[in-house]
């Protein structure tokens, strides 16, 4: 068995985040970063990133969580006890709409949400929800009326695939995190062939270490190309993450 093959199952264990100081902010990302920001100056107390896989929604939640000490609920079960924890701090739902959810818990939550919001006596509750999905609620498979009228209301934030600047800023700063210096002829090479998946960088970045490490090599074209094959005969074809 190949070094890089023997890496595969120890990079695979790698758990990626960020705080808010080490986020890169482009076009690809900025309205999400900045409804983050913005918190709980909201639109509306309910909010819902939209996005691929791989694009940053879930670091993005995370980082909101985070700074908010908000609680994360299970969207298959929304019951009372997760109505008492809405009206009382900011909650997370992450990834939610690819497959049935508890609809009625959900519509209960968005009523809970609004009417902490709305009672408020200084105007600016706390009281929020921020959901993640890889789609829009309109292809969420709702047969709820009254859920389908509240998430008409949701504030959406669309999310799109890295960018170019984004990963190649990502790798950087993966890279001198380990204090390794990489050639920005590499760095390009890496970012033109990598997925575009914020997560695939991590392990990419992740593995491409481990190799130099044990080949006692720089990191150069010739072993990130290494690090590619490695990656696709370990993965499953159809695995994605998020």
């Amino acid at each position: 068995m190949s070094a890089e093959h023997r890496q595969i199952p120890l990079i695979l264990q790698h758990e990626p985040g960020f705080t808010r100081d080490d986020l890169v902010v482009t076009g690809s990302n900025r309205a999400a970063v900045d409804l983050i920001d913005r918190w709980p100056d909201w639109p509306s107390p309910v909010a819902l990133l939209v996005g691929p896989a791989g694009a940053g929604k879930t670091h993005l939640a995370a980082i909101w969580r985070s700074q908010n000490d908000a609680a994360i609920l299970d969207p298959h079960n929304i019951d009372a006890q997760s109505l008492e924890i809405a009206a009382q701090r900011p909650v997370l739902i992450d990834d939610i709409g690819a497959e049935d959810f508890d609809e009625t818990g959900l519509f209960h939550l968005i009523n809970t949400i609004r009417q902490t919001a709305g009672s408020c006596e200084n105007g600016q509750s706390q009281a929020s929800l921020l959901m993640t999905s890889q789609l829009q609620p309109s292809q969420w498979n709702v047969s709820l009326p009254d859920l389908i009228s509240r998430l008409k209301a949701v504030t959406i934030v669309d999310i799109s695939e890295p960018d170019d600047y984004l990963l190649s800023t990502v790798i950087y700063k993966l890279f001198a995190d380990r204090q390794v210096s990489v050639d920005p002829a590499v760095i390009s090479y890496i970012v033109s062939r990598v997925e575009r998946s914020l997560d695939s960088v991590i392990v990419l970045v992740d593995l491409l270490d481990h190799m130099a490490l044990q080949q006692k090599s720089r990191i150069t074209k010739a072993l990130a190309t290494q690090a590619f094959q490695a990656m696709a005969n370990a993965l499953p074809e159809s695995s994605s993450e998020d």
